[in-house]
């Protein structure tokens, strides 16, 4: 597929607001398209992300269901969160199986990317980027002992049943990205 050409590229006439926090910045902008219309956009700059996906004794483990404040509900979701300015993806990921999972990076017996350069994320609003990762974690760790951490078979089975009580479109496409890797 070839690239589109910078001429189709919008510009940015005039810078209408920003406010930032920590956490991200919501811009508003008047924005000129190549056909010479004029757009207010407003737009959210965020941190980039990564997911973990866990593979302990041939299964896909999760941490214990959080409550979710966009969603206002309890649900599932692989580890994950944002990637520090100062980190690269890689090291995050290490980082979030230990906050999320307390899985020291001796338990990790092997972390690859899904994918090299992150997937846009709602790249119309935001310039967020995920990065998806899949961890194989030492036998030796019991998640049986411990029945908050949910467990799926890492087959078909496992997969279908794992995408009925997944409600995050990220974790699920960072499931279905990790089945295609497989070739389960």
């Amino acid at each position: 597929m070839s690239q589109p050409e910078l001429s189709q590229a919008w510009t940015v006439q005039q810078a209408l607001m920003r406010l930032s926090n920590p956490w991200l910045s919501l811009i508003g902008e008047r924005l000129r398209t190549p056909q010479g219309q004029e757009l207010d956009y407003w737009r959210i700059e965020r941190a980039d992300s990564a997911i973990v996906v866990p593979i302990w004794r041939q299964n896909l483990v999760l941490p214990p269901a959080t409550f979710r404040p966009g969603d206002r509900e309890v649900t599932l979701d692989f580890p994950g969160g944002r990637i520090p300015a100062n980190q690269n993806p890689l090291e995050a990921a290490h980082q979030i199986l230990q906050r999320e999972l307390a899985i020291e990076a001796g338990k990790i017996m092997d972390i690859s990317p899904l994918n090299q350069v992150g997937w846009p994320v709602n790249s119309s609003l935001s310039n967020q980027r995920l990065y998806g990762f899949y961890a194989y974690l030492n036998r030796e760790i019991n998640f049986l002992a411990q029945p908050d951490y949910p467990c799926y078979p890492l087959n078909q089975e496992g997969i279908a049943q794992l995408l009925e009580v997944l409600s995050c479109l990220q974790c699920r496409g960072v499931l279905l990205s990790l089945q295609l890797t497989l070739n389960l």
